[in-house]
């Protein structure tokens, strides 16, 4: 499965704009609320050089890519998990993402109606934080009061039921969920509700032409604002990405970015900043049927990246060969990387690193 975000915003704050941008899929993109009517689902290439380094070497009849996979719904607007605006229905369809890119408006434009009246990055951060608090607390109300019940008979669900009691007084207190210090085995008594606010949160400002670089007063009390999120931001222009990703001729996006001082997209820093929310690393394989680059948590052993590929691999895992991708560069092929020594087998044990070639053996 693909990496999947989801995106969230208010109406009008440049989020469909930025979904075109992102993925083949054309998302309606209208000066108006609510006009992302069905949730949207693109899909994108994550651009990676060393893909493409190793593909000239091998030349395979395949390539593939790892890719995210995007999904946006419409602006959410104040009382949204209680049904306010179109928001509610769709806030399920981001339930089962593993990060969240929230769009804020930080630009100032009179042409394009702001659903409060006027630019409040820190506001309008505060009303989606709030709804998908709600939300949440709603989940975990629900399944509080069934472990309740349950727990007067079946001491076991007692770990469970304090593990509630904390996020719940948590969520209470206007907080999100990821910034409660839970354990791994914490956090698997409450994986089941699929909180919105347990999801790593990516905050996209979206400015105008002039701060792309720089930022602006309203980045910069956004950037206060989330301080001690354990949440990255990045700046960019929605507009800008929408024209980059028109452009199919190279040499002209270059020039276009170069008129900004950028050297390359924003979508490209959006992926990158992606994975390190999620601790990602890439592993390739590369023969002459396929080349392809598979996302990993880091800190994954051998057969579990293998698992990656399919489960019978980390079932009936035996041994993984594998070569450093500088060395696959400099000696530009598997059996030139044996002679030289620089093909190690690897047992169950084996931490991936970022960049590794792979190639696994295993029992059926």
């Amino acid at each position: 499965m693909p990496l999947q975000c989801g995106i969230v915003g208010l109406p009008n704050v440049g989020k469909s704009t930025l979904f075109n941008s992102l993925s083949n899929a054309k998302a309606q993109a209208a000066n108006f609320p609510f006009c992302t009517i069905e949730p949207n689902v693109g899909v994108i290439s994550v651009p990676d050089p060393r893909l493409e380094a190793l593909s000239n070497i091998v030349r395979p009849q395949n390539v593939v890519p790892n890719t995210i996979e995007i999904v946006d719904i419409a602006g959410l607007v104040k009382g949204a998990s209680k049904g306010e605006g179109l928001g509610n229905q769709f806030l399920g369809n981001i339930r089962n993402t593993d990060a969240i890119i929230h769009v804020v408006r930080c630009f100032e434009d009179e042409n394009v109606v702001h659903v409060d009246g006027n630019v409040n990055p820190v506001r309008d951060k505060e009303i989606i934080d709030f709804e998908l608090e709600l939300k949440d607390l709603e989940s975990v109300d629900k399944k509080l009061q069934k472990t309740e019940k349950l727990a007067k008979t079946d001491k076991k669900l007692q770990k469970t039921l304090e593990v509630l009691q904390r996020v719940k007084q948590h969520l209470e207190e206007g907080k999100a969920v990821r910034g409660l210090d839970l354990a791994p085995e914490e956090l698997e008594e409450i994986a089941d509700l699929h909180l919105l606010t347990i999801k790593p949160v990516l905050y996209l400002a979206n400015v105008d032409e002039e701060s792309v670089l720089t930022g602006n007063e309203h980045t910069a009390k956004l950037a206060e604002a989330i301080q001690g999120e354990k949440a990255e931001i990045l700046m960019i222009n929605a507009k800008i990405e929408a024209e980059i990703a028109e452009m199919s001729d190279q040499e002209e996006r270059k020039d276009y970015l170069a008129m900004y001082g950028l050297t390359e997209p924003g979508i490209n820093r959006l992926i990158r900043s992606a994975y390190s929310l999620l601790s990602l690393i890439t592993y390739f394989t590369a023969g002459e049927k396929e080349v392809r680059a598979w996302p990993i948590p880091k800190g994954t052993k051998a057969p579990q990246a293998a698992g990656v590929i399919h489960t019978d691999f980390e079932k009936g895992f035996i041994r993984a060969e594998v070569i450093a991708y500088n060395d696959y560069l400099k000696y530009e092929s598997e059996a030139a990387c044996r002679d030289a020594g620089k093909l190690t087998v690897q047992g169950k044990d084996y931490v991936v690193n970022d960049g590794d070639v792979m190639h696994f053996r295993f029992n059926v």
